[in-house]
């Protein structure tokens, strides 16, 4: 995807899904290679698979149907996802001396935009790999039908992340979308709809990282590299940031930490700034923080002992909805719900002032028409930019930091901080620089039955969704764990 759009593109087509087995073979092969060298990630270690290969037992058996609901804190968590599946899961089902048919796979769901910055190899491979798009910001019918016939029919399980985008925070789960319960309930539906008496289940699996070794020099070199970038220099002082009195940091992550912050107020001086001078708008900080808003810390979340961080937040939030507010007046889009709603709502309109869908064949338009277009769709793009901001600028807490100032906080806060100074320098901020080798761990969740709720949700289909929403994210922050905890690990895949 170019950095920016300056010409009006045809429609977004809808990308059915092609499986072709030559393809996943192939990418069988190559991925282990891959991930090790191009992402670093020298290790894939999974735990509790013995419940993954049951419930393909079952599948294959036309027992159940079944979705993996991933978290997903990672670009790199489809192919920890297709690890676990192509190698993982046969290997542990060989030791328990069952016999799987093969090939064993995952249809997936994935976000239409992720071809648009990725590129045609993407566009090309995630069909062939059984994968099928959604569109976000709008009710995708060609989507939807899709993805919901492959969970009631498809050849192979389904897989999903109902975070909905990657958060970066390995100790974080961002709030779930209803859309994975909803996939559940209505494949259910099919089903007795059918007459058929397969199981309905939705699996959660947890995805973490960790550092082979903790990166701390490299950790001070992006952060050297970030300070040039904005223009700060020399030693920060002691008194420029204060700490709460609860704090308790090593004189090494204390410096560490005062940077971060310090890096963090400069950007924030500098977005205010730009916006009050550029855009001609009154910046006030709210007296308290609004709860819900799913992309910055709630209050609960933040301490009265900790005034750095509140002032920070609070004129965060204020900023990000300043920023959304631009776009919204220029696509004249409502600003309703949480920062994440407002996003896909605005994406949305961005795209059908790109991806023309009015126009029947763009290259045929009059040269003044064409023009127009062309224009309406540059500006729609540079629009955007306000919301991609919003998307990575919330990164901007040192709160999350100070709880558990490990490296591995450091550099998640950092890469953060990263993908908005690289925006801001008009760049794409992919891929990210490599702080060092890393470990995924996998988790395998209890399945949670969506039979047993069939009837809840015939009496009430919007509190059963929400219900199993709010099950399927506690299950996925219960399996978060942190790199000083324990890993029983029923199976370690070495990617060398």
């Amino acid at each position: 995807m170019p950095n920016f759009i300056t010409q009006a593109q045809p429609p977004l087509e809808f990308l059915p899904p092609n499986y072709d087995p030559l393809v996943r073979q192939m990418t069988h092969l190559a991925a282990p290679s891959w991930i090790r060298w191009r992402e670093q990630v020298v290790d894939i270690e999974a735990n509790q698979v013995e419940t993954l290969v049951k419930l393909y037992e079952e599948f294959q058996a036309g027992k159940v149907r079944f979705m993996m609901a991933f978290r997903h804190p990672s670009s790199n968590d489809p192919l920890c996802m297709f690890h676990l599946v192509s190698r993982c899961v046969p290997r542990t089902a060989a030791a328990m001396g069952i016999r799987l048919q093969a090939p064993v796979h995952s249809h997936f769901i994935y976000d239409r935009g992720i071809p648009l910055w990725a590129g045609s190899l993407v566009s090309w491979l995630y069909p062939r790999l059984g994968g099928t798009p959604i569109r976000r910001g709008k009710v995708d019918l060609s989507g939807l039908r899709s993805a919901r016939q492959l969970f009631a029919e498809g050849q192979f399980p389904i897989a999903a992340a109902p975070e909905g985008a990657t958060n970066g925070h390995n100790e974080i789960v961002s709030p779930i979308e209803p859309g994975v319960a909803q996939f559940g309930f209505w494949c259910q539906e099919d089903l007795h709809k059918a007459g058929r008496t397969e199981r309905v289940v939705i699996l959660p699996i947890g995805i973490q990282y960790h550092y082979v070794s903790e990166p701390w020099e490299a950790i001070d070199r992006l952060m050297t590299e970030l300070e040039t970038d904005c223009g700060l220099a020399g030693e920060v002082e002691a008194k420029s940031v204060p700490l709460p009195d609860e704090a308790k940091l090593t004189p090494a992550q204390e410096r560490q930490y005062r940077r971060l912050i310090r890096l963090g107020e400069h950007l924030l001086t500098q977005m205010e700034q730009f916006y009050i001078r550029f855009y001609h708008r009154e910046l006030k900080a709210p007296t308290t923080l609004e709860a819900g808003t799913g992309m910055i810390p709630t209050p609960s979340a933040i301490e009265a002992s900790d005034p750095a961080n509140i002032r920070l937040a609070m004129r965060l939030q204020t900023l990000l909805n300043t920023a959304l507010s631009v776009a919204e007046e220029f696509f004249k889009v409502a600003p309703k719900g949480t920062l994440t709603d407002r996003c896909r709502r605005l994406e949305q309109a961005g795209w059908d002032w790109i991806y023309r869908e009015d126009i029947k064949d763009i290259e045929q338009l009059p040269p003044v028409e064409r023009g127009l277009a062309d224009r309406i769709a540059e500006e729609s793009d540079l629009r955007l930019w306000h919301m991609r901001l919003v998307e990575t600028f919330v990164s901007v807490t040192g709160r999350y930091v100070l709880e558990k100032p490990t490296a591995e906080r450091f550099a998640e806060m950092l890469l953060l901080v990263w993908d908005t100074v690289t925006r801001l320098k008009g760049k794409f901020p992919f891929p990210r620089p490599r702080l060092g080798k890393q470990k995924a761990f996998i988790t395998i969740g209890e399945p949670i039955s969506i039979s047993d709720r069939w009837s809840g949700y015939q009496t009430n289909r919007r509190q059963a969704v929400a219900t199993l929403t709010q099950d399927l994210q506690n299950a996925l922050e219960q399996m978060i764990f942190s790199q000083d905890e324990s890993f029983i690990s029923a199976e370690q895949i070495r990617t060398k």
